[in-house]
Parts: structure tokens; sequence; C-alpha cells
């Protein structure tokens, strides 16, 4: 199969363009297509002569995550279900306007981003892992989401502006929010939050947001980049070496080591000791504020006497925590805890002097847990198979 002409670098794009004895100037416009208009096909690029594009076309194979179904919530988060060449089907969630996620300011619109098909580590809330981990996504299918998603957003406010939000079809429709006109984005932030362990894709992962971030790729600052992680700790010392000003984000869901073992097995090989040395070196190296996010389950993590061992880490390591309730997963066993106890706990570690968000209603009618829409998916299409092997 063809390398995806988005997993390969400028520079050597450069050099084969230098190899073909074209004009540097048809780098800049093939770049243009392939990340500001955000082009699906060679046929698209009509600046390019034809003799151009066969070359393109013999040499490197052009692809974007296909959308399968979107699901809209009443809140206006959509979360878009993808089908990658091999048919893998992966998730990524676009949340609109509102006070800021992860950055400073508010944000336009975040995504949130799969780095992998599955997921290997085995969190016991998680849907992502239920049928175990595929495989790595390769940077061209890291950074296609969010170039698709711009695609298909700007197809549809140009074919109808006041169309209003999917609620749940397998036929997309648009949001109105975004003009069509390459230089206006819709993703101004993004989340790496989706299906799978980003730190367990590493190369792949920074590979793609070195491109999203470029000003020939996405032109999306550093700073508006969240890379979450269970707790990888060697990933997140190399992370907080790297130049670029990504933000990290820390999948804690654990004050304690006997609750966070529970619930997460990565626990075991790097505990709360490990991955708080590790953080404390990515601020020192950044100087910026973390996050810690924290779903809040029943009977778990969610007591009062959680309060005081979470409020001493954020406060050791200067962190922002943000509260989920928890989204519930067919097959699990797990609950979300009633609101006025969510309440609570927010209000006594913000007594504590921490910063905390409760995010409460963001997704969880759209089964917004990832994977959850993944699965479900995917047991429709067995079934289907299934009733059809029975027919024959």
């Amino acid at each position: 199969m063809l390398p995806d002409i988005r997993n390969v670098s400028r520079e050597a794009l450069a050099a084969q363009f230098a190899a073909w004895r074209e004009p540097g100037y048809r780098l800049d416009q093939l770049l243009g297509w392939l990340y500001a208009r955000r082009a699906a096909a060679w046929e698209e690029m009509t600046n390019l002569p034809k003799t151009l594009r066969q070359k393109l076309a013999a040499t490197y194979r052009l692809a974007l995550p296909e959308i399968v179904r979107v699901q809209g919530a009443r809140d206006s988060t959509q979360k878009i279900l993808w089908r990658l060449i091999d048919g893998s089907l992966i998730e990524s969630v676009l949340i609109p306007a509102n006070p800021a996620l992860y950055g400073e300011r508010s944000d336009r619109h975040t995504l949130c981003i799969s780095t992998q098909v599955g997921c290997a580590y085995g969190c016991r809330f998680c849907a992502s892992g239920l049928d175990g981990w595929k495989r790595n996504l390769e940077p061209h299918e890291i950074a296609g989401q969010v170039l698709a998603v711009e695609r298909w957003n700007a197809g549809n406010v140009a074919a109808d502006r006041s169309a209003p939000p999917t609620t749940d079809a397998s036929v997309p429709a648009g949001s109105p929010s975004s003009r069509p006109t390459a230089p206006d984005r819709l993703v101004s932030n993004i989340v790496v939050m989706g299906m799978g362990e980003p730190l367990a894709n590493y190369g792949n992962l920074m590979t793609a947001l070195r491109t999203l971030n470029a000003p020939w790729g996405g032109g999306i600052g550093a700073r508006k980049i969240t890379i979450s992680t269970s707790g990888i700790v060697p990933r997140i010392r190399d992370l907080a070496d790297d130049p670029l000003q990504f933000r990290l984000a820390i999948s804690l869901h654990g004050a304690t080591d006997s609750v966070r073992t529970q619930i997460m097995p990565i626990n075991r090989k790097y505990p709360l000791a490990e991955l708080v040395s590790a953080c404390e070196h990515y601020v020192a190296r950044k100087g910026k504020m973390i996050t810690f996010e924290y779903i809040l389950i029943a009977g778990v993590n969610a007591g009062l006497d959680q309060v005081t061992p979470l409020g001493n880490l954020a406060r050791r390591l200067h962190a922002k925590v943000n509260l989920i309730p928890y989204n519930t997963v067919d097959g699990l066993p797990w609950e979300r805890p009633p609101e006025e106890e969510c309440q609570a706990f927010t209000a006594a570690l913000e007594a504590q002097g921490v910063t905390a968000t409760l995010r409460l209603e963001k997704g969880h009618d759209i089964e917004a847990a990832c994977g959850q829409l993944r699965l479900k998916t995917e047991r429709e299409l067995r079934e289907v198979e299934s009733e059809s092997v029975e027919r024959i």
C-alpha cells in the first residue's frame, strides 16, 4: 500500500518535489490543499498540473477518515464515529464554544481525538478497551480527525448555513457556526483524550500534533492542544522536555494508590509517587498548570474522604481539577453519583483552595464516554452479519 501523503514530512515532500524538478511554490500549493482546504482527492487540486497530480497519485495515498455516524446531544456536543481505510472504527467528540476546558480563554470549538483503535491499558470504568487493543493510529489518522470534521462542517454549512445540529443520525448534518472559507477553522482547541492511551503512541502522536501546529499545517497553537495520559511516566518526562508548549492533563481518577489501583491497572507500574514526580518535572520545565481529570464514580472515589488527598495533590502541583460525573457504560458495574453528591464534592475541594470545575451534561445523553459509540455500532454490525448468515 502506498504511504499516505499526510504521513510524509514537509522536508521529505520538498526533496521529492526537487527530484521531480517541480518549482518550490508547487509544494506550498499542495500543502494548502492538504491542510487548509482539507482535500480528499487529487482531482480537487485544480491549480496543480495534471502531470504532477498523476505523479502524486502514483506515489502517495490520499485519504481522510469517513463519517459513519453522528450523534448530537441536546447541548450541541456531537460525537462522530469514523471508519478508517482498513475498516477500523474510531471516535471524536466535537464540543462547542464554552468557558475554557483546558486553555486560558473561552474555546470556540474543541475536538477530542483518538490515538488508538481500542486500548490496552484496561481502566476498569472505560469502554475504549472492552474489545481490546487493535493498533496504533498513524499520524495522518490522528490529524485526519481534525481535517475531516472541518471538511464535513464546511460542506454542510455551504449547503445550508441554517441547518440545525444533528441529533442522532447516520447521515451527518452540519453545525451552522462556521464559514466554509479555508482560513476560518472550525476547530480552535484539541484535546487528545479519545480512544486509546495517547502516550503509548507517542511518536505518531507527536508527528501529527507538529503538523496540526505548524503554520503550513493546521495552524493551531501548541497551548491550545492538551494531551491526556493515564500516567505513562517516561513519556510525561519526554513531553516535558519537548520544546513545543503542549498542555498536559492527567487522567487521575484516584488520589490514593489503593483507589487508583482498583480502577487503573497502570498504577501498579507507575504508582502515584512516580507519577507526581514526572508531573513536577513537567511543571518545572514548562511553567504551565496541569489538569487532573477525575471521573466521579459512585462508591469508589466520590466520597468526601477522597477530597483531602486529592486536594493535597492538586495544591502540590498547582493543578486544576476537572470533575466529571461518570458516563455509564453498558456491561460495566460502575454508577454515576447523584448530582448533589457531585456538587458537595466540588464544594469541599474548592474549600481546600483548589481550582475545580464540575462538568455536568457535556455529552452524557450521547454516550460520550470513550469507545461507547464504536462498541454499539460494531455490535449492531455483527448482529446484521449474523442475521444475514442465518438467512443464507
